[in-house]
């Protein structure tokens, strides 16, 4: 082939196999049969077809299922059977499909997608109760206000705060989850003094019951804190 002149790939390759079949066919030199026959005998036989699906690079990433039995992958929420409520989980992503696995078994498939901040969520995953009233913000609301007024004010102030509501929800349901371990009369306090202080973030909530803050009628420095003259407030850096 040295000394032929090839002006297409397909021209190139139609002389390789030309040649290649000629090869396989040639008898050995020390040996019986030929290439092509060694290859009927041995290699034809133990043959499996090619797999249906292409090699696909997988990323990994291991994560806990958060409250809102969802987990996270490059900034996407993706939502795995509520059972598995703050459970370690395995996340297999692909170019297509995010799987997620618990103790080596799939509990979860969904196709990947690159919204940041958004929910991925199917709803054989959720609770039953969560099913009949999907969440949003009148449910969470209705939540908070079974709680408590001041529960409901600080709820409303969060679902109002972040761009994506999703984020939001999220923030709201760990709240709303401190009554469990709290009780709902400690959560509504602490809420309400986080109101009072011009705090109302989950954080300060968390904080105030952690410290038993909400057990103590709050002292009038607390309260007037943010009009110290020398606090300068965050008008001053606008």
């Amino acid at each position: 082939m040295r000394h032929h002149t090839f002006f297409t790939l397909a021209a190139l390759n139609q002389a390789i196999s030309d040649l290649l079949e000629d090869l396989n066919a040639r008898p050995f030199q020390k040996l019986p049969g030929t290439r092509a026959s060694l290859f009927e005998l041995l290699d034809r036989p133990v043959l499996r077809p090619l797999p249906s699906q292409a090699y696909e690079y997988l990323a990994f990433k291991q994560a806990r299922v958060h409250i809102d039995y969802h987990v996270e992958f490059e900034k996407h929420y993706y939502s795995v059977p509520h059972q598995l409520l703050k459970r370690a989980v395995e996340i297999q992503a692909g170019v297509s499909t995010v799987a997620i696995y618990h103790a080596g078994l799939r509990v979860a498939c969904h196709a990947r997608s690159m919204r940041a901040g958004a929910h991925t969520t199917c709803v054989e995953h959720m609770p039953e109760a969560h099913q009949r009233m999907l969440w949003g913000p009148e449910r969470l609301l209705s939540r908070a206000a079974d709680i408590g007024a001041e529960t409901r004010a600080l709820v409303e102030h969060l679902l109002q705060e972040r761009r994506h509501r999703e984020q939001s929800y999220r923030r709201v349901l760990a709240l709303l989850g401190n009554a469990d371990k709290y009780g709902a009369e400690r959560l509504n306090n602490a809420c309400g003094r986080a109101l009072l202080i011009n705090s109302p973030t989950r954080a300060s909530v968390e904080s105030i019951l952690k410290q038993k803050l909400d057990l103590n009628e709050p002292a009038n420095d607390d309260l007037e804190l943010g009009h110290h003259e020398n606090i300068r407030g965050e008008t001053y850096y606008h």
